[in-house]
């Protein structure tokens, strides 16, 4: 089981280290690729549930690659279920499941006690696209959102809701944890709406980490050390994730390109950095989903 983790961690991780070090970041893809079919959301199991955490990074990254437009996946089992059929000579994408199981073991002083083991276990699925027989809803593509001042008003009242407190001046964005709020330029200083929402996604994240939020510390002690890239890498995975939740187009700032850098110093020291951060962003993405009006929580 160990061996499959690890490989599972180091398969993942040196897939995005290598994007990185093209200068690709693995998360912005599906917005760069041209891919004009539907709007980009988050990828869909057989059953509509949408995947979270690392697997979104992965999928959407598998679908760039191969030119899928379809969101939905499902195993070969699956597809088998439902009378259809993986072509012959289609290659399967991998995606993990985490998990743990309880054993009891003797402790030092002879006395039987329960320990949590973590594990993580990949396994491959297939995009509809690869398959052929399933009913006809599996091959609907994903509508194409024409109604831009629509998608801008569904992000107006998200960040909203929230009620953190956004200060509009300067032009710079950023998240002050001392003061706990978030600054902004003004949204005339963005060359679109869409951008503005996707800087106030990335800071709305950086918002999360507050003692009296998520209370999330990578040990950061002053700018541009580990702990600072890691609360970035997790604000920008958190922004694409929330991006694709509200169908706005994830703004590429100039500013975190010399990110990169720092970015790929943490992951080729640590194979289980991307899967952590891929975890602290759904954990923000979602906090931010549970402040809406009802409780309404992103999928799992």
């Amino acid at each position: 089981m160990q061996d499959e983790k690890q490989d599972v961690y180091t398969r993942v991780t040196d897939k995005i280290v290598a994007d990185l070090e093209n200068g690709v970041r693995t998360w912005m893809k599906p917005w760069n690729s041209g891919n004009t079919a539907g709007r980009i959301m988050r990828p869909l199991r057989f059953n509509g549930v949408a995947y979270s955490g690392i697997n979104i990074l992965m999928l959407w990254a598998e679908s760039v690659i191969k030119g899928f437009t379809s969101p939905t996946w499902m195993t070969f089992r699956q597809a088998t279920e439902l009378n259809a059929h993986v072509r012959k000579g289609e290659k399967g994408s991998l995606v993990v499941y985490a998990n743990a199981i309880t054993r009891t073991e003797e402790n030092e002083k002879g006395e039987e006690e329960e320990r949590t083991i973590p594990y993580l276990k990949g396994y491959t699925v297939f995009n509809v696209e690869q398959i052929d027989g399933l009913p006809g809803q599996y091959y609907l593509k994903p509508e194409v959102t024409t109604t831009p001042v629509e998608r801008i008003a569904r992000a107006e009242a998200f960040f909203a809701a929230t009620k953190a407190e956004i200060r509009y001046r300067g032009n710079s964005a950023y998240y002050s944890i001392d003061g706990d709020y978030i600054q902004m330029p003004a949204i005339e200083a963005f060359r679109d709406a869409e951008s503005f929402y996707a800087t106030l996604a990335h800071e709305s994240a950086h918002w999360t980490r507050h003692p009296s939020r998520l209370n999330r510390d990578f040990g950061r002690k002053s700018w541009g050390d580990e702990g600072y890239a890691r609360e970035e890498l997790v604000a920008e995975l958190a922004s694409a994730f929330l991006s694709a939740d509200l169908e706005i187009t994830p703004e590429v700032r100039e500013d975190h390109a010399s990110y990169i850098a720092s970015w790929l110093t943490v992951l080729k020291n640590d194979k289980r950095a991307i899967f952590s951060a891929a975890s602290h962003a759904q954990k923000a993405a979602d906090y931010l989903h549970g402040l809406q009006s009802g409780g309404e929580q992103a999928a799992a």
